[in-house]
Protein backbone atom coordinates (compact mmCIF):
# COMPACT_ATOMS: atom_id res chain seq x y z
CA UNK A 1 0.00 0.00 0.00
CA UNK A 2 1.39 3.28 -0.71
CA UNK A 3 2.58 5.42 2.40
CA UNK A 4 2.21 8.69 1.21
CA UNK A 5 5.94 9.80 1.05
CA UNK A 6 4.67 11.27 -2.11
CA UNK A 7 1.87 13.80 -0.23
CA UNK A 8 4.92 14.24 2.62
CA UNK A 9 7.24 15.58 -1.20
CA UNK A 10 4.33 18.34 -2.30
CA UNK A 11 3.90 20.13 0.86
CA UNK A 12 6.79 20.45 1.17
CA UNK A 13 7.71 21.75 -2.88
CA UNK A 14 4.08 23.91 -2.37
CA UNK A 15 5.44 25.70 0.42
CA UNK A 16 8.98 26.64 -1.37
CA UNK A 17 6.76 27.02 -4.03
CA UNK A 18 4.48 29.55 -2.63
CA UNK A 19 7.51 31.49 -0.38
CA UNK A 20 9.13 31.87 -3.96
CA UNK A 21 6.09 33.63 -5.53
CA UNK A 22 5.29 35.75 -2.40
CA UNK A 23 9.10 37.06 -2.26
CA UNK A 24 8.98 38.04 -5.64
CA UNK A 25 5.25 39.09 -5.42
CA UNK A 26 6.54 41.52 -2.34
CA UNK A 27 8.49 43.67 -4.68
CA UNK A 28 5.73 44.35 -6.78
CA UNK A 29 3.67 47.00 -5.89
CA UNK A 30 -0.28 46.69 -5.33
CA UNK A 31 -1.29 48.19 -8.36
CA UNK A 32 0.72 45.28 -10.60
CA UNK A 33 -0.33 42.87 -8.20
CA UNK A 34 -3.78 43.33 -8.64
CA UNK A 35 -3.41 44.40 -12.20
CA UNK A 36 -6.44 42.45 -14.24
CA UNK A 37 -3.88 40.28 -16.88
CA UNK A 38 -6.67 38.49 -18.29
CA UNK A 39 -6.19 35.40 -16.56
CA UNK A 40 -9.06 33.40 -14.95
CA UNK A 41 -8.86 35.03 -11.94
CA UNK A 42 -7.84 37.97 -12.85
CA UNK A 43 -4.73 39.25 -11.69
CA UNK A 44 -1.93 37.96 -9.71
CA UNK A 45 -3.56 39.16 -6.05
CA UNK A 46 -6.72 37.02 -7.59
CA UNK A 47 -4.87 33.71 -8.39
CA UNK A 48 -3.01 33.79 -4.88
CA UNK A 49 -6.10 34.43 -2.94
CA UNK A 50 -7.78 31.70 -5.12
CA UNK A 51 -4.93 29.31 -4.16
CA UNK A 52 -5.47 29.85 -0.27
CA UNK A 53 -8.97 29.37 -0.84
CA UNK A 54 -8.77 26.49 -2.38
CA UNK A 55 -6.23 24.73 0.05
CA UNK A 56 -8.77 26.17 2.82
CA UNK A 57 -11.60 24.40 0.97
CA UNK A 58 -9.42 20.88 0.77
CA UNK A 59 -8.12 20.98 4.02
CA UNK A 60 -11.58 22.05 5.83
CA UNK A 61 -12.80 18.62 4.17
CA UNK A 62 -10.13 16.33 5.02
CA UNK A 63 -9.62 17.62 8.91
CA UNK A 64 -13.23 17.92 9.41
CA UNK A 65 -12.80 21.79 10.54
CA UNK A 66 -15.49 23.43 7.87
CA UNK A 67 -14.79 27.44 7.02
CA UNK A 68 -17.46 28.84 5.18
CA UNK A 69 -15.71 30.92 2.44
CA UNK A 70 -17.28 31.40 -0.39
CA UNK A 71 -15.79 30.40 -3.96
CA UNK A 72 -15.01 33.95 -5.49
CA UNK A 73 -14.15 35.44 -2.27
CA UNK A 74 -11.28 37.65 -1.91
CA UNK A 75 -9.90 36.51 1.00
CA UNK A 76 -7.42 39.30 1.86
CA UNK A 77 -7.46 42.71 -0.01
CA UNK A 78 -4.20 43.54 1.67
CA UNK A 79 -1.28 41.57 0.16
CA UNK A 80 1.12 41.10 3.71
CA UNK A 81 -2.25 39.47 4.97
CA UNK A 82 -2.39 37.30 2.37
CA UNK A 83 1.15 36.44 2.70
CA UNK A 84 0.55 35.60 6.35
CA UNK A 85 -2.57 33.52 5.93
CA UNK A 86 -0.40 31.69 3.32
CA UNK A 87 2.33 30.73 5.68
CA UNK A 88 0.40 29.72 7.93
CA UNK A 89 -1.98 27.06 5.55
CA UNK A 90 1.36 25.83 4.58
CA UNK A 91 3.23 25.05 7.86
CA UNK A 92 -0.57 23.36 8.57
CA UNK A 93 -0.16 21.82 5.37
CA UNK A 94 3.18 20.07 6.20
CA UNK A 95 2.17 19.11 9.21
CA UNK A 96 -0.85 17.48 8.31
CA UNK A 97 0.88 15.47 5.40
CA UNK A 98 3.48 14.37 7.79
CA UNK A 99 0.60 12.36 9.50
CA UNK A 100 -0.95 11.25 7.21
CA UNK A 101 -2.14 7.57 7.86
CA UNK A 102 -1.82 5.00 4.50
CA UNK A 103 -5.39 3.62 5.63
CA UNK A 104 -7.39 6.98 5.66
CA UNK A 105 -5.82 7.73 1.96
CA UNK A 106 -7.11 4.55 1.03
CA UNK A 107 -10.34 5.32 2.24
CA UNK A 108 -13.40 6.31 0.30
CA UNK A 109 -13.64 10.12 0.94
CA UNK A 110 -17.03 11.94 0.08
CA UNK A 111 -17.19 15.65 -0.57
CA UNK A 112 -20.40 18.27 -1.66
CA UNK A 113 -18.04 20.27 -4.76
CA UNK A 114 -18.16 24.29 -4.32
CA UNK A 115 -18.21 24.26 -7.98
CA UNK A 116 -20.97 22.44 -9.20
CA UNK A 117 -22.89 21.30 -6.15
CA UNK A 118 -22.03 17.61 -7.05
CA UNK A 119 -21.72 15.09 -4.32
CA UNK A 120 -18.64 12.57 -5.27
CA UNK A 121 -17.29 9.87 -3.42
CA UNK A 122 -13.67 8.85 -4.17
CA UNK A 123 -10.67 7.85 -2.33
CA UNK A 124 -9.14 9.81 0.00
CA UNK A 125 -5.80 9.65 -2.04
CA UNK A 126 -7.38 10.90 -5.47
CA UNK A 127 -8.23 14.10 -3.69
CA UNK A 128 -5.28 14.81 -1.54
CA UNK A 129 -3.35 14.46 -4.95
CA UNK A 130 -6.05 16.86 -6.54
CA UNK A 131 -5.41 19.71 -3.86
CA UNK A 132 -1.86 19.50 -4.73
CA UNK A 133 -2.56 19.67 -8.58
CA UNK A 134 -4.52 22.14 -8.00
CA UNK A 135 -1.95 24.24 -6.53
CA UNK A 136 0.79 23.69 -9.07
CA UNK A 137 -2.23 24.35 -11.91
CA UNK A 138 -2.00 28.08 -10.41
CA UNK A 139 0.96 28.53 -9.77
CA UNK A 140 2.10 28.14 -12.82
CA UNK A 141 -0.20 30.65 -13.85
CA UNK A 142 0.79 33.05 -11.06
CA UNK A 143 4.50 32.60 -12.69
CA UNK A 144 3.34 33.71 -16.02
CA UNK A 145 1.85 36.79 -14.64
CA UNK A 146 4.71 37.65 -13.00
CA UNK A 147 6.92 37.53 -16.15
CA UNK A 148 4.56 39.10 -17.78
CA UNK A 149 4.87 41.72 -15.60
CA UNK A 150 8.82 41.66 -15.82
CA UNK A 151 9.77 39.75 -12.85
CA UNK A 152 11.67 36.88 -12.27
CA UNK A 153 10.53 33.87 -10.74
CA UNK A 154 13.58 31.80 -10.89
CA UNK A 155 13.44 27.96 -10.95
CA UNK A 156 10.14 26.23 -10.38
CA UNK A 157 10.80 22.65 -10.86
CA UNK A 158 10.56 20.06 -7.87
CA UNK A 159 13.79 18.70 -8.51
CA UNK A 160 15.51 22.05 -7.04
CA UNK A 161 13.57 21.72 -4.21
CA UNK A 162 16.25 22.82 -1.70
CA UNK A 163 15.30 19.94 0.42
CA UNK A 164 16.24 16.98 -2.35
CA UNK A 165 19.43 19.39 -2.36
CA UNK A 166 20.59 18.63 1.11
CA UNK A 167 20.09 14.46 0.86
CA UNK A 168 22.63 14.54 -2.20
Amino acid sequence: MYDGDHFHLMARYNRWMNRKLYAVCAEMSDVQRKRDLGAFFRSIHGTLNHLLYGDMAWMARFTGNPVDVDLDSELFAEFGALRDARARKDREIVDWADALDPDWLAAPFEYTSKVDGSTRLLPAWVLVDHMFNHQTHHRGQVTTLIKQLGHEPGVTDLPWLPELEAER
